[in-house]
């Protein structure tokens, strides 16, 4: 499944409106970066990404289960160290419901089959054109 999103930047520093389909986001820099502040950052959509996938593969999952699960949290912390090429994901679930281990331990299996999660820990090629 092939999604396309697109990014427009004009003068205004670092404002950008992305656009997928007929839905449409703000991405910005912190004020500190020279930009306004005015939405998530590039990195802050990246772990946007996982949390939100992780969430909504939970929430799936838990209704076919019929699991009494009232709220599911899932918490992104990301770290980028570009000098050794390393990025930590550290994401941190938690439910407001009625689980016991066995059913925790099966979430877990199904938080990594996530989509993005998926596409994160496998290799990822950037193909770059200029037109």
């Amino acid at each position: 499944m092939a999604v396309t999103v697109k990014a427009s930047l004009g003068k205004t520093k670092y404002y950008t409106e992305v656009t997928a389909g007929e839905n449409q986001i703000i991405t910005d820099e912190p004020i500190d970066k020279g930009g306004q502040n005015k939405g998530f950052n590039p990195m802050e959509i990246l772990a946007t990404s996982l949390a939100s996938c992780t969430a909504a593969t939970l929430r799936m999952y838990i209704e076919r289960k019929e699991w009494d699960v009232e709220n599911i949290n899932v918490e992104v912390e990301l770290e980028n160290f570009p000098l050794t090429k390393r990025a930590i994901f550290k994401r941190d679930i938690s439910f407001e419901g009625i689980l016991d281990d066995e059913q925790l331990k099966r979430l877990h299996t199904i938080a990594d089959a996530c989509p993005v999660h998926k596409i994160l820990t496998n290799d990822i090629e950037i193909l770059t054109k200029f037109s």
